[in-house]
């Protein structure tokens, strides 16, 4: 930590150039705290900064999606020894490469937002877009801090809370609590939200930078973990009622085309494209997701593959399974060609997520849809984050909570109208959870997390995960709420602190 919180924001500072391209990465040097921070272009340079770790192959590719990988919708799709300590909650994974960068990608994003909320307030400089550019730093900081907290703090310890007075000199220990750190977090996003403007205010150059509704949606989904169900909703209904946002009303797939990247459905995303500076931008997903060598025509990856437990979980005549998964005879567009949907040799499962496939179902899609380097696979599909969908759920979820059984009702079945699904009455938490299931399936809402919080983790681990013969691809795990409910810090983090920095008890 003492090294990490030490990691300049000069290093790879960056300028938006327009939402249909690579935010330039112009390496800057090392400029000192007092040749800098002069003018409304270092400013811009400072916000751009923060974005930098987003093109990390760990960060938003795969890396944190190792967690999310644990639940029971997926299983590691290749052999991959620590992937699978990781699946299988054994602490051998400590100390390995998969995820042990997590924290400090996270802290330096940290820095650099503390940066400009320090300096950027001192610039001369057109005062709308100073304000945009001091909210963007407490959204940025504020999102990655809740990423830190949903999975390293629990009631026994939070992770350290470094704010702009911090002394990034001293190692920093570790927060009482995860309350504690969802506290700041809040203060941070109400913070993001007084200055960020809509995003129907925003500049298309200035897509891909954080706006207000994306601060309450993501103070709602804030308040939910910390079961203030009262904040969660009032924040979901901040957000429904904004008129800012909508779900994609031409069917669940089309959510997931590039055309719809700035649809009334996006609230936050990983800005993807595929040749940018020919290196490609943003989260590599859809290539990790692919099937492996994607049957001689691209380098798909092969990871994250579906298990018959996710398929099952849907209704009949839910349109989101066939949007979702790819099964044996599933037919589908690929480089312009029908295909009939067949595994990898080696592939663990049966199934393959479907979610991101559009921009490889084009005829010669490289490079106006996908990176030429199957080894970079970005696409021009930004990769979501955050949808209405999910505020919806949100909504449902906390009013559920607060009112019983049908409090929720008016949320779901909107979702349910979208997948071709008849309107229900009365619905319980139940139908809440197969519904957060069956619409965020593959995303980065984390099943995984979901299941922890509900304390249901334990029950659904402890079966073994099927695939689409019915065969068992991974056995029954063993998870102990009171250990796994968070992962390992990374054992170089603990290092770095000199010991300042405590580990989970049981890691």
């Amino acid at each position: 930590m003492k090294k990490n919180l030490k990691y300049m924001a000069f290093a790879a500072l960056a300028v938006f150039s327009s939402c249909t391209k690579q935010l330039d990465i112009t390496p800057e040097g090392s400029p000192s705290a007092q040749n800098f921070w002069k003018t409304k272009e270092d400013a811009l340079k400072a916000e751009g900064g923060m974005y930098e770790i987003y093109n990390a192959e760990d960060f938003y590719g795969r890396g944190m999606f190792w967690f999310i990988n644990a639940s029971d919708d997926m299983v590691t799709g290749r052999n991959k020894p620590e992937a699978d300590n990781i699946k299988n909650f054994n602490r051998t994974y400590v100390g390995g490469g998969y995820t042990e960068t997590q924290w400090s990608m996270r802290y330096a994003i940290i820095k650099r937002a503390n940066d400009i909320i320090t300096n950027v307030p001192n610039i001369n400089m057109d005062e709308s877009l100073k304000k945009q550019i001091i909210g963007d730093a407490y959204f940025n900081a504020g999102l990655v801090y809740f990423q830190l907290a949903a999975n390293y703090g629990s009631d026994k310890a939070g992770v350290p809370i470094v704010k702009p007075e911090t002394d990034a000199s001293q190692p920093i220990p570790r927060a009482s609590n995860v309350n504690e750190n969802y506290d700041y977090i809040i203060s941070l996003l109400l913070k993001a939200a007084d200055n960020l403007p809509l995003f129907s205010a925003m500049k298309p150059a200035d897509y891909g930078k954080a706006h207000k509704t994306a601060a309450w949606a993501y103070l709602s989904k804030v308040y939910l973990f910390k079961k203030d169900y009262a904040n969660a909703a009032k924040y979901a209904d901040m957000v429904i009622t904004s008129g800012q946002h909508d779900l994609v009303n031409t069917g669940f797939a089309d959510v997931f085309k590039a055309s719809n990247n700035w649809s009334k459905e996006y609230i936050w995303s990983v800005v993807c494209t595929p040749s940018g500076g020919g290196t490609g931008w943003g989260s590599k997903l859809p290539g990790v997701m692919l099937t492996n060598k994607a049957w001689g025509i691209y380098n798909g990856w092969g990871y994250y593959l579906p298990t018959k437990e996710l398929y099952d979980s849907y209704e009949a005549g839910d349109q989101r399974r066939e949007a979702t998964i790819l099964k044996p005879g599933d037919k589908f567009m690929f480089f312009g060609a029908e295909r009939s949907f067949t595994k990898d040799g080696g592939a663990t499962s049966n199934y393959q997520f479907k979610k991101y496939m559009e921009p490889f179902s084009y005829a010669n899609p490289i490079p106006t849809h996908v990176n030429p380097n199957g080894d970079n696979g970005t696409t021009d599909l930004n990769v979501p984050l955050m949808r209405y969908a999910e505020v919806l759920l949100i909504k449902a979820e906390a009013a559920i909570n607060l009112s019983g059984a049908g409090a929720g009702d008016t949320e779901l079945n909107k979702i349910r109208l979208r997948a071709g699904l008849g309107t229900k009455t009365g619905m319980t938490i139940g139908d809440l959870k197969r519904e957060r299931r069956n619409e965020l399936a593959g995303e980065w809402a984390d099943r995984h997390r979901d299941l922890v919080r509900w304390g249901d983790a334990q029950a659904a681990y402890a079966k073994p995960l099927h695939d689409f013969d019915g065969s068992v691809i991974w056995p029954a795990r063993t998870f102990n709420p009171q250990v796994h409910d968070v992962w390992a810090v990374p054992q170089r983090e603990i290092d770095n602190s000199a010991g300042v920095i405590k580990q989970n008890p049981g890691w």
